[in-house]
């Protein structure tokens, strides 16, 4: 996998407020001068000083925090990135993305590193820059070390170079890990259509793990949609397994299909498109998903944050 011809995705590796605005700003400030739309999804206290520096000129710039809009991984690529990038068909874009902060848990970073390696296939033929900052301060060393086989491009204090580490498809096959277990899981075989029984069963666990109400449709709804694909297009069984862990909810299903399209879930629907939305819609509603595939076995897990 390389970057395509008018893609480009570097990383920006930054120690404190002012190298994170040296790489940050002038990005911005080209891509207004040079008429570019530009979009900026980092977590809150970046969005803020970037905000602060640019002042009014922050109003011509997408602006998200990415603890929020970005919280789920597997999304980013279809409701931020893709969603700016498919916004603007026929120019070019720039869009930071900062998916990777010192507070995302051991849980989520291989979804993040994923992610990270995956953005290169999706863009693949698009006109488009995407550039990533990393905190060297906060992150680990070998968080830097995975950056550096995500991207092609390398920024730093001491100016840009070439990666030298670059192979995302390694990083894509490093994190397909097998999947935590979690506390006392009840376990559901679906081998038919009627998904009555299972739905009944998420709705009741999830209200007892401590779902918020307004979020158990949602649970709900990924059993649903995993339990319905692993019928469809996995074996024709799905196992779903219920359960908590830490602070989560956890619905998985498994089934003896294998995933082959490493952006199941990322591409983002098309006008009119009336099914083959099952995995986005997933990926959509849950806060947290991760999957491990196999020769003949698919595994994922949706997480639901418990409690306030």
């Amino acid at each position: 996998m390389t970057a395509s011809e008018g893609f480009a995705h570097p990383a920006l590796f930054y120690r404190g407020a002012d190298e994170y605005l040296d790489g940050t700003l002038p990005f911005i400030r080209a891509a207004r001068a040079a008429g570019e739309p530009v979009a900026v999804a980092v977590p809150g206290p970046n969005l803020k000083l970037l905000r602060d520096a640019l002042g009014a000129d922050a109003d011509e710039v997408r602006m998200l925090d990415m603890t929020e809009a970005g919280r789920n991984p597997g999304r980013i690529i279809a409701t931020v990135l893709r969603a700016f990038a498919d916004s603007h068909p026929d120019r070019p874009v720039r869009i930071i993305g900062e998916p990777i902060w010192a507070d995302r848990s051991d849980l989520e970073y291989p979804a993040c590193a994923q992610h990270e390696a995956l953005i290169n296939l999706a863009f693949t033929g698009r006109d488009a820059t995407i550039l990533c900052p990393y905190d060297t301060e906060q992150l680990a060393p070998w968080v830097i070390a995975d950056a550096e086989a995500t991207h092609p491009v390398l920024i730093d204090a001491g100016g840009t170079r070439a990666s030298t580490r670059y192979a995302p498809l390694d990083i894509v096959d490093r994190y397909n890990q097998p999947l935590p277990e979690f506390d006392q899981p009840v376990e559901i075989l679906v081998e038919g259509p009627d998904l009555t029984g299972a739905r009944i069963l998420t709705r009741e666990h999830a209200g007892r793990a401590g779902v918020r109400a307004e979020r158990v449709p949602d649970v709900e709804l990924v059993v649903t949609e995993l339990a319905t694909n692993s019928l469809l297009h996995g074996g024709g069984t799905a196992r779903i397994r219920l359960g908590a862990s830490g602070r989560h909810f956890v619905c998985e299903v498994r089934d003896t299909g294998r995933l082959t399209d490493p952006l199941a879930g990322r591409h983002p629907s098309l006008p009119g498109q009336s099914g083959g939305r099952g995995l986005l819609l997933v990926h959509h509603v849950s806060d947290l998903v991760r999957t491990r595939t196999e020769v003949s076995a698919t595994t994922i897990q949706a997480y639901f944050r418990v409690g306030a």
